[in-house]
This record gives C-alpha cells, sequence and structure tokens, in this order.
C-alpha cells in the first residue's frame, strides 16, 4: 500500500498549533471592509479553532497523528 500524500492545499489554508489544534483564518475578510465596523473587522483578523469531525478530517488529511492530550 503507498504512503498518502499530504493535501498542500490544506496545508495553506490550516495551521497546527504545538497542542496540535487545527487553525483556520475567518471568512469576509478580502474585499468590502469599509462598510464592517472596526470591532468586526478585529474579530475577522483572529484565527478560530477547528473542531469536531471536520477536524479528524483534516488531521487525517494532513497527515498527522492524534491530537496531544494536555494533563
Amino acid at each position: 500500500m503507498t504512503k498518502q500524500k499530504t493535501r498542500n492545499s490544506i496545508t495553506k489554508r490550516f495551521k497546527v498549533t504545538g497542542s496540535g489544534k487545527i487553525m483556520r483564518g475567518r471568512s469576509f475578510t478580502s474585499h468590502l471592509r469599509v462598510k464592517k465596523s472596526a470591532k468586526q473587522k478585529r474579530r475577522l483578523g483572529k484565527s478560530v479553532e477547528v473542531t469536531g469531525f471536520y477536524a479528524k478530517k483534516l488531521r487525517k488529511r494532513m497527515g498527522l497523528k492524534k491530537r496531544k492530550t494536555s494533563k
């Protein structure tokens, strides 16, 4: 059986933290920013954790092991 290749498109869009969380950027940031409030623009600039089943799928596609559990 061949090795599974990592998806380069996924590795560019998502980042993995030291504890193993998968972070993603927010949408609605590319254009039409004039009508958005400063508070909204600040919030959109921060990344968010991917959770649930989708995170599991991404972890597999990125070629990562299970998430580290902190004790």
